[in-house]
């Protein structure tokens, strides 16, 4: 069946009332054909996301108003691994166990400046053992941060981060390290946005994996650029930014502050 994710404004929710909800929800499931798997609640923000296994959004639906009354503000159709590689192992909370984990999460993307001109320079041999080269150094930085590879987009990485500050540390032992191999490695950027997983056009992550890749493209090589949700999470951890004006990025209606990491 498909996979359906749903959100809820939960301003003033506990932990312990959404578990109570949740376990209605696991009581009358049966009746629909439902299996809700897991949910998703960030009491800072006031924002609850729930994952259903249900043959459609209707059924979904027919649970939360049987079960409790409160409906979700929107529900949409998810692919199962892709909701796994954001928001990684799938908790099945004990019914009734209060549970409170956060959908939320940084988006970094590597991209190195260059490749294709580097590439018609130096040959295929070389670019693809520099490639290698990139991949490993910002393999090894995820490691150490607890980060997690999305996919390889051909000429950098894709990833997300549970922790805003974590994949800013991310960003600069990356950086740090491919600047040691500065001779053979082309400028890397890397840009950074953060934002949850359910948005306005029906795609998980939608809008924060396109805003990550603007900003990733629209930075200096060598440089790290993040929207001014990075930088406001990261206030008092120890980093130096620096504004870079409001940006016209493709995609995006009006222009976008971004602000550069300063780590040199």
């Amino acid at each position: 069946m498909p996979i359906f994710m749903d959100r809820h404004d939960a301003d003033g929710a506990t932990a312990l009332e959404v578990a109570d909800a949740h376990a209605k929800d696991l009581a009358v499931q049966g009746k629909y054909s439902v299996r809700y798997l897991s949910y998703w609640l960030d009491e800072d923000r006031g924002k609850l996301f729930c994952l259903a296994d249900a043959p459609d959004r209707d059924a979904a639906e027919a649970v939360h108003r049987e079960a409790h009354g409160q409906l979700a503000l929107d529900i949409i159709e998810v692919d199962f691994d892709m909701v796994k590689s954001f928001l990684g192992k799938i908790h099945e909370p004990a019914t009734g166990e209060p549970y409170a984990e956060t959908a939320f999460r940084t988006i970094l993307f590597t991209d190195m400046a260059g490749s294709t001109e580097f590439a018609s320079r130096q040959g295929d041999a070389m670019a693809m053992k520099v490639l290698r080269e990139h991949d490993s150094v910002v393999r090894t930085a995820l490691k150490t941060h607890s980060g997690q590879e999305i996919k390889h987009t051909g000429d950098g990485i894709m990833a997300c981060f549970r922790s805003v500050v974590d994949a800013a540390q991310c960003s600069v032992t990356a950086q740090i390290a491919l600047s040691k191999l500065q001779e053979e490695i082309p400028g890397v950027r890397i840009g950074l946005s953060a934002g949850e997983p359910v948005t306005e056009n029906n795609d998980l992550f939608g809008s924060v994996v396109n805003l990550a890749a603007r900003i990733c493209n629209a930075a200096d090589p060598g440089g790290i650029f993040a929207s001014t949700a990075v930088k406001e999470l990261t206030l008092g951890k120890g980093f130096t930014w620096a504004p870079r004006g409001e940006l016209e990025l493709k995609g995006f209606d009006e222009p976008i502050a971004v602000h550069e990491l300063r780590y040199r």
